[in-house]
């Protein structure tokens, strides 16, 4: 009988390497699958909760937060380009996704429609994360419009009206906040942060490899 494994992904909807985590565990859970299940909830982190609803421009958001040149952030850039290409994922430059990728964006509303999915069906919510994770990074959307949001929901299957409502009030705000600031109390400064029953901890955008060895050295105990 397969062993259960529950699984807390901590990330942000612009984070890239959230996006390259994400992929490498899913390959990696693929590898598993008969030996080991899992039960994943997608928990909330703000990269930037101070940023304002417009947004800033990306390379000068990256260059003030990091102390980087323009040149080191499209390097960067070409990097996790890469590093999404080899997971099936299509990071779409600036230049290419046009103004939504050029731009990061506050991302707490996106937080609470994914903590309303998680009520509905963690198999949805998982679903939404990957819909935010492609309007953002493929398809430079805003991950901070309440349209986008809606329209991502209905997409991944939930209700658009009931996410429209949602969004339009302050519901989840506190659970949300909760959860944030639980996870910093835990320590958890940087993203992706995979958290396996709830006391393994794996940082960082790893390889399938990497992720495979975790849950099956887990799972044995």
């Amino acid at each position: 009988m397969p062993t259960a494994l529950k699984i807390d992904f901590v990330s942000d909807v612009s984070c890239p390497w959230c996006v390259i985590g994400l992929k490498a565990l899913d390959q990696a859970l693929l590898r598993v699958k008969d030996d080991i299940t899992a039960e994943l909830h997608f928990q909330p982190f703000e990269l930037n909760p101070k940023m304002a609803a417009e947004g800033q421009e990306i390379t000068e958001h990256i260059t003030e937060k990091y102390g980087i040149t323009a040149a080191q952030a499209d390097a960067n850039r070409e990097n996790i380009r890469a590093r999404g290409a080899q997971v099936g994922f299509r990071f779409a430059m600036a230049s290419e996704a046009g103004g939504g990728r050029s731009r990061i964006y506050n991302t707490f509303d996106a937080h609470r429609l994914l903590h309303w999915a998680e009520t509905v069906s963690p198999a949805l919510q998982k679903s939404l994360k990957e819909g935010l994770f492609k309007a953002y990074f493929t398809d430079g959307q805003s991950p901070g419009s309440h349209e986008v949001l809606a329209r991502v929901a209905g997409e991944a299957g939930l209700d658009e009206a009931r996410a429209r409502a949602v969004l339009a009030s302050d519901e989840f705000a506190d659970e949300v906040r909760e959860r944030e600031q639980f996870y910093l109390g835990q320590g958890i400064h940087s993203v992706p942060a995979i958290i396996i029953n709830d006391k393994h901890l794996i940082s960082g955008g790893q390889p399938a490899e990497v992720f495979e060895q975790a849950l099956r050295q887990i799972a044995a105990g």
